[in-house]
């Protein structure tokens, strides 16, 4: 693994290139199938996502690209602004994205506190790790600040903000040793496998973040390469059965779940577990996004049509999408828990809770493009 310098080379121009329609597609999938992993007890959550059928999840596959248009967006604007004017580009963003998650803890609290009292829901608070809110508000509140405190549903965002934080010295370091700038993040998530630290945050947190920064930082890593080299990946054809073979074996495992085999609880958890992203999970996801690269164009006729259009949308306003995504997946899972035996409540919710998203990310995506259809 030879240093690469190529960000630094004044001699070569670098061109933002176009909009990759695929990746905005695939976003949007992507977060459709995080509110339905969210939406505990429905049918969609349960079958209708990819993950329900592999080893990998789509919050990691979302955070792999995150890394990489951050990336591929750092080196831009390291180019031609500097190296100091992209890291604070960068902290900004962190900076923007901590206070929505500041409004998003506030929100979801106050939407769970007033259930616990409003619906038949006794014991939602401690259930989902909120009591903490209600015993000692503002020991909750700085807890949230520094990101410490995570309760249910509020784990993923400061997975973001800390990668991020990190993202410009992977970079630096990146331009100077190549992929051994990769070393210190994969060190910190083989820890996280054996054992040896676990983030220090005050509750069990479903995302580690000490483990989950390896995926940012690998997306990270072929985003800057697929802008200095024209591709992030080539194709091999061994590399193609690889991964094919990979998650075929994740298929198999859940479907051999299903009829009381496959690997143990145990073995799998340790393997594939979400929380440490074990390593049969990371390589999983690895597999479905270099299929993806090699496999899918960057544009195609079908994308043209409305449910792939639709799924561009949400891609592209995937950060506001998550976010009403987390309140209406906890919606849908009380209804189903509330009224238990409503076969047609199930699809009813789910498909309501996935039109709204839609109609949400259609409407904002009106509006931004309104100013230039008025020209």
């Amino acid at each position: 693994m030879a240093p690469t310098d190529m960000a630094e080379s004044p001699q070569r121009l670098l061109v933002r290139p176009g909009r990759d329609l695929r990746l905005d597609i695939l976003r949007g999938w992507l977060q459709v199938s995080i509110f339905g992993a969210h939406a505990v007890g429905s049918a969609f959550g349960a079958y209708g996502i990819h993950a329900a059928w592999g080893l990998s999840d789509a919050s990691g596959q979302f955070l792999f690209l995150s890394g990489f248009v951050l990336a591929s967006v750092f080196t831009l604007k390291a180019r031609r602004d500097g190296a100091a004017a992209a890291a604070q580009d960068t902290w900004r963003r962190a900076g923007r994205l901590w206070c929505k998650h500041m409004a998003l803890f506030l929100l979801f609290g106050a939407m769970i506190l007033w259930a616990e009292r409003a619906l038949p829901l006794p014991g939602e608070g401690e259930r989902l790790a909120w009591g903490l809110l209600v015993a000692q508000p503002f020991t909750a509140l700085w807890g949230a600040a520094t990101l410490l405190y995570l309760p249910n549903y509020i784990d993923v965002l400061p997975v973001f903000i800390l990668a991020m934080l990190a993202l410009p010295g992977m970079l630096w370091l990146v331009a100077r040793a190549g992929a051994w700038a990769l070393a210190p993040s994969a060190v910190l998530w083989a820890g996280v496998q054996v054992g040896a630290w676990q983030y220090w945050g005050w509750l069990p947190v479903g995302l580690d973040p000490l483990a989950w920064q390896f995926a940012f930082m690998l997306g990270a890593w072929f985003g800057r390469r697929a802008l200095l080299e024209g591709a992030a990946v080539r194709r091999h054809g061994w590399a193609i059965v690889l991964a094919v073979l990979v998650i075929a074996l994740g298929f198999v495992q859940r479907a051999a779940e299903g009829f009381g085999g496959g690997l143990d609880v145990e073995t799998i958890w340790m393997l594939a577990g979400k929380t440490h992203l074990g390593p049969l999970a990371l390589l999983h996801g690895l597999a479905i996004a270099y299929l993806v690269a090699v496999l899918v164009p960057r544009e195609a006729g079908w994308m043209r049509h409305a449910v792939p259009q639709a799924l561009a949308a949400v891609g592209r306003h995937s950060l506001d999408v998550f976010c009403i995504g987390l309140f209406l997946s906890w919606m849908v899972s009380a209804g189903l828990r509330m009224h238990p035996g409503h076969g047609w409540l199930d699809p009813l919710l789910t498909l309501a809770g996935i039109g709204i998203l839609v109609g949400f990310a259609l409407a904002v995506e009106r509006q931004r493009l309104a100013p230039a259809a008025a020209r």
